[in-house]
């Protein structure tokens, strides 16, 4: 399978070949990868994604093959109590993987049109017989002769701003994978992230777009040096469910912008949700910096539900 598609489950989905899905399902001691984490596996030996630091990969490989030969779900052991003494863990842990061979089509369907909703849906797979089915509630784990995989959206970046700082930023959430899309009156700066592969809007006037609407795993962050633009945008950010809000800038900016906020007829306990200054590493003057700095910072309070 090549191609631009990372996640598994699209990669399953967009693929008329035939493949095996192969989930996570136990884990013991440290792991790489999380008990739920999952990877597609085509007939010709290709893969998306992983379950390891690539020290299981190509064995798996061999497995999945034999899965779609039996055409039915198998499972596979590594490290603690595995069988293949000659494949180690580095970690020191084990793993137990599913291996599900020809997943239900209408099924991984029925999943791409959620989760383009970005809506949280839960995987339900029996385990003897791998019958997939989708339910809206239910979290990562064994449910009786099944095991569930809970998906949730991914973080959606909204970055307003302009110059280096909002351009970097934009691109580094690009080259990490998040969905993202730059808002800037500036067009080198679109410029600048458009070449990064990210999604750009010129901004016309100091407002938020009244069509964007970020959802509770988004977040909105501000890299403005000219300060003006802030307000009126932070104004509407706040009415929204985006977990994360934030905007550049020192403290004495912060308090400033605080008292604009205000005075728009924003409620002053509304404005507790605002972070400023942004990122977790104190005063970052470079544009490389700041942009590791937020971006770790917006992970450390991601809303995982």
């Amino acid at each position: 399978m090549e191609g631009p598609v990372k996640d598994p489950l699209d990669a399953l989905d967009k693929s008329a070949d035939d493949a095996v899905l192969a989930v996570i399902i136990g884990v013991s001691g440290p792991s790489y990868r999380p008990i739920g984490a999952m990877m597609a596996i085509f007939q010709d030996g290709s893969r998306v994604s992983t379950l390891s630091s690539g020290c299981i990969e190509s064995d798996l490989v061999l497995h999945a093959i034999q899965a779609l030969k039996d055409g039915k779900p198998s499972r596979v052991v590594y490290g603690q109590g595995s069988p293949f003494m000659d494949i180690k863990l580095p970690c020191g842990g084990g793993l137990e993987i599913l291996l599900l061979p020809r997943p239900d089509r209408k099924v991984l369907a029925e999943l791409a049109g959620i989760r383009a909703e970005r809506r949280a849906v839960t995987l339900n797979i029996n385990l003897e017989s791998g019958d997939l089915r989708v339910l809206a509630e239910g979290r990562t784990g064994y449910l009786g002769d099944g095991f569930n995989v809970r998906l949730l959206p991914e973080i959606m970046f909204h970055v307003f701003g302009k110059g280096p700082e909002a351009s970097t930023f934009a691109s580094l959430v690009q080259s990490a994978g998040y969905p993202n899309l730059l808002l800037s009156p500036d067009p080198e700066t679109l410029e600048f992230a458009a070449r990064a592969g990210c999604a750009t809007r010129q901004l016309k006037q100091k407002a938020f777009p009244a069509e964007l609407r970020p959802d509770r795993w988004s977040a909105v962050i501000l890299f403005f040096h000219d300060h003006d633009w802030e307000p009126e945008i932070l104004k509407d950010a706040l009415t929204t469910d985006a977990f994360y809000i934030g905007a550049q800038g020192s403290q004495r900016a912060r308090d400033a912008r605080m008292a604009e906020i205000i005075a728009l007829g924003v409620a002053p306990e509304e404005l507790d949700r605002l972070k400023g200054p942004i990122g977790l590493i104190p005063s970052a003057r470079d544009a490389r910096t700041l942009a590791v700095s937020v971006l770790a910072e917006v992970l450390s309070v991601a809303m995982w539900d």
